[in-house]
C-alpha cells in the first residue's frame, strides 16, 4: 500500500478530498506541521554562512538540524494517524450479538480511543517545538525571509490547535476519567506556550516587515 508521504501533492488532497476516512484532520495536521517545519529550515538555510549573521551560525545550524528532526517525525505521524483511526475503526466492526462480545467491543474502543488521542498529543508537542524553534530563528536569522518563518509558525500552530481538536473529540470515548484529566492538562499546557510562542513571532516579524500595532 502507498504511503500518503509518497503520494505527489495533488494525489493527496484528491484523497483527502474523498469519501475514504482517512487521510483526515490529523494526518493533514502533521503534514501542515512538516510544511512548517521545511519553511522554519528555508529560513535557517538562507541564513547560515552568510558573514552578517556569522555571530549566530552555530546556533543557526542546531536550529536547523531540530527543524529537520521535526519534519521528519511528522511524516512518521501522519502514516501513524491515518493507521490509529483504520484501527480505531476496526472496533467498531466487532460483534455485538451477546453480552460478552459487547463487553468485549466497548473495551476495544476505549483503548483505542486513547492511542487516537496520544497521536495527535504527539502532533501537537512536536507542534509546540517547531514553534519554538521559529520563534528563535525569526529573531536572530535573516529578516529577508523572516515572513517565510512566519508562515511556518502559523501553520505549526494552526496544526497544535487542530490536533488539540482531535485528542479532545477522542477523550469523550475513552471511559478513563483519571486519563481524560491528565491529557486535559498536558493540552492546556501546550496551548499556553503555543499562545505565548504565536504573539512572540508575530511580534517580531511585525516589527521587521513595518507593521504598526495599535
Amino acid at each position: 500500500m502507498t504511503k500518503l508521504t509518497d503520494l505527489h501533492t495533488k494525489e493527496f488532497l484528491t484523497l483527502l478530498a474523498s469519501d475514504a476516512p482517512a487521510p483526515g484532520g490529523g494526518g493533514a495536521a502533521a503534514i501542515a506541521a512538516a510544511i512548517a517545519a521545511a519553511l522554519t529550515s528555508m529560513l535557517a538555510n538562507l541564513t547560515i554562512g552568510k558573514k552578517k549573521f556569522i555571530d549566530h551560525e552555530e546556533e543557526t545550524k542546531e536550529l536547523l538540524q531540530q527543524a529537520e528532526n521535526s519534519r521528519s517525525r511528522m511524516l512518521e505521524l501522519a502514516e501513524a494517524d491515518a493507521a490509529v483511526f483504520s484501527a480505531f475503526m476496526n472496533c467498531y466492526r466487532m460483534p455485538k450479538d451477546s453480552e460478552d462480545e459487547k463487553a468485549l467491543r466497548d473495551a476495544a474502543i476505549c483503548q483505542a480511543a486513547k492511542k487516537a488521542a496520544e497521536i495527535p498529543l504527539e502532533i501537537a508537542e512536536e507542534s509546540l517545538q517547531i514553534m519554538r524553534i521559529t520563534a528563535r530563528l525569526v529573531q536572530i536569522g535573516n529578516p529577508n525571509v523572516i515572513t517565510d518563518g512566519a508562515v511556518g509558525a502559523l501553520l505549526a500552530r494552526a496544526a497544535l490547535r487542530g490536533s488539540v481538536y482531535n485528542i479532545l473529540v477522542n477523550l469523550k470515548l475513552t471511559g478513563d476519567a483519571a486519563y481524560n484529566d491528565m491529557l486535559t492538562q498536558k493540552v492546556a499546557l501546550l496551548e499556553e506556550e503555543a499562545l505565548q510562542l504565536e504573539r512572540q513571532t508575530l511580534l517580531w516579524t511585525d516589527r521587521v516587515v513595518g507593521v504598526c500595532n495599535k
